[in-house]
């Protein structure tokens, strides 16, 4: 009777997220998926002349795979559509071979090779009807996969170690598979909420959502030939293949919002050129909808989140991402607010080829910060200083910070001993009545100063003076761990210190006791911060903070 019930409440748990965000689509997804094999199918391994003993699970898989064919199978390019451009290839004008996941092994640059070979060539569902019947199946499929779980469990038969290890019938490593599987599909908000929802990194979350939103972040499929070129045709013109001497048509990079090319001007600039996959902008709300239904039903969100406090978020600062317009602009801004400081570096726009669908700028060579844990010591310290530095100057000097700390998004070249700043779609300015309470605090934290930290908390509604002793302890405990590195005038080793897993084993509790959602500047700053420190301790880095936090306090004008 038991396992009954909790199969009744899988399945009737999956249909909910099925119609969940549906509203002003349902009689589309209700054709859709009426023609799909999977309902009928549904309840027939439970039929009164069927033992339960006898059922063979193996068969979930390929209702999965039925249902998404059903109901998530793409047209083929439209009529007239080139599969491939005329000119254009990976080794140049004339030279175009078909390239499949295969060729990136022949790539002479690892990173092309690594990232690419992973993914997929796969179309993006463009229409919120095909993106809303892709997170229906998902749904069903997990549904499906998590009953089968909860009857092998019931029967003793469960081997699968993940589920057993969480003692969630959901995270099996199938379902796993399933989510990441369709948010590589679906790309767009999908793949970018993981990080909203996680506030500075994920580790406050059970490992296997961990595993989710670190696999998609690094696996997005990347768009066909057909797809991209339509894409640069609305922005740049039927002439856009005109403009460029080389174009390579496989991207060296294939993230959440778009993928990024390799190309070469006339003049023999080398350009990156990131193309948005099409749809994503127009269904930030609907894919954000649906993936929070998903993680709401099967209960794997912390409480005391503040889920929708989370979610708003999110919505403003994807908005903000598929605007590539806004990102030249503060890519722009920020090259000049760094002209004169010789260890960054930001590349040029190139406004004649960018649009808010299309951002081209110049190709900058380097590896990765996270890559350069090889290096000698000396140079990862020096990094880390710059990195920390100019994590306090984009706040409380410039008020304007790229909060997006994705390892990634900054090079470092080693012949020029500079770090390069490159990606901007997450940027957002600070206002000044919030700056001011927030270099109070973290100079509280630096000197001790509790009751400092305690009044410019109030000030900006982190607190709101009505919390438990319980949580007033673990807040102030938290930042006072994020004002160590600032408060001696000598090195802070980052390694030993241990300072964001200390952070968040307080997480909980202050999860549990919180009161209020904090500022919406704190999600992205957090962030910021936090990514910083991550990087800190993987280089290794024991280094003296205290005089960049002195000259910043010191030359700031409340």
């Amino acid at each position: 009777m038991a396992a009954g019930r909790d199969l009744f409440a899988v399945f009737t748990g999956a249909s909910r997220v099925l119609n969940a965000g549906c509203t002003s689509l349902s009689s589309e997804i209700r054709h859709v998926v009426s023609n799909s094999s999977l309902l009928s199918s549904l309840c027939s391994p439970f039929t009164n002349t069927t033992r339960f003993e006898d059922l063979d699970f193996s068969d979930f898989e390929d209702l999965e795979s039925d249902f998404i064919q059903d109901v998530s199978s793409f047209p083929p390019p439209p009529s007239g559509a080139s599969d491939f451009p005329p000119n254009f290839g990976r080794r140049g004008l004339h030279t175009y071979p078909r390239l499949s996941a295969d060729h990136a092994e022949e790539s002479s640059n690892e990173r092309v090779r690594s990232k690419v070979s992973r993914a997929k060539e796969r179309a993006v569902p463009a229409s919120r009807i095909n993106r809303m019947a892709n997170f229906g199946a998902l749904a069903a499929s997990l549904g499906l996969g998590t009953a089968a779980e909860v009857a092998r469990r019931s029967l003793g038969m469960s081997n699968d170690e993940l589920s057993k290890k969480t003692d969630i019938p959901f995270l099996t490593k199938a379902n796993l598979e399933r989510i990441v599987d369709t948010l590589c599909r679906v790309r767009g908000a999908a793949l970018k909420i993981g990080q909203m929802i996680s506030l500075q990194d994920n580790s406050f979350m059970p490992e296997p959502i961990q595993e989710i939103f670190e696999r998609v972040r690094s696996n997005a499929d990347f768009m066909p030939f057909w797809q991209l070129e339509k894409v640069l045709i609305e922005e740049l013109g039927k002439d856009w293949s005109e403009k460029l001497k080389d174009f390579d048509t496989k991207p060296f990079a294939a993230a959440s919002i778009g993928q990024v090319h390799n190309a070469v001007l006339h003049d023999g600039t080398e350009v990156a050129i990131k193309i948005q996959y099409p749809g994503v902008a127009q269904s930030i709300d609907s894919d954000i909808d649906n993936l929070m239904g998903v993680l709401k039903l099967w209960q794997v969100l912390p409480r005391g989140l503040f889920v929708d406090s989370v979610v708003d978020v999110a919505r403003k600062e994807l908005a903000w991402e598929t605007d590539y317009v806004r990102e030249a602009q503060f890519c722009t801004k920020f090259r000049d607010l760094l002209h004169d400081s010789p260890g960054f570096g930001v590349p040029r726009v190139i406004q004649d080829l960018s649009t808010k669908r299309v951002l081209t700028t110049e190709l900058i060579h380097g590896v990765p910060l996270d890559q350069c844990v090889s290096l000698d010591q000396h140079i990862k310290n020096d990094i880390a200083l710059r990195v920390l530095e100019l994590c306090l100057r984009e706040l409380f000097e410039f008020k304007v910070m790229q909060t997006d700390p994705n390892w990634s998004n900054f090079y470092y070249n080693q012949t020029e001993d500079k770090i390069y700043l490159l990606d901007f779609g997450a940027s957002r300015v600070f206002p000044k009545e919030f700056t001011d309470e927030y270099l109070k605090i973290i100079h509280g934290a630096a000197t001790g100063d509790k009751d400092q930290v305690l009044t410019s908390s109030h000030a900006i509604k982190l607190l709101t003076g009505y919390e438990s002793k319980t949580m007033i302890k673990a807040h102030l405990d938290t930042v006072m761990i994020l004002g160590e590195p600032f408060s001696r005038n000598e090195d802070f080793d980052f390694q030993t210190q241990d300072t964001t897993r200390r952070i968040h084993r307080l997480i909980p509790l202050i999860l549990e006791h919180r009161l209020t959602p904090p500022p919406d500047e704190t999600y992205s700053l957090h962030r910021k911060m936090a990514g910083s420190f991550l990087l800190c301790t993987k280089l290794g880095v024991a280094i003296n903070c205290h005089p960049m936090f002195q000259k910043v306090y010191n030359n700031y004008s409340f």
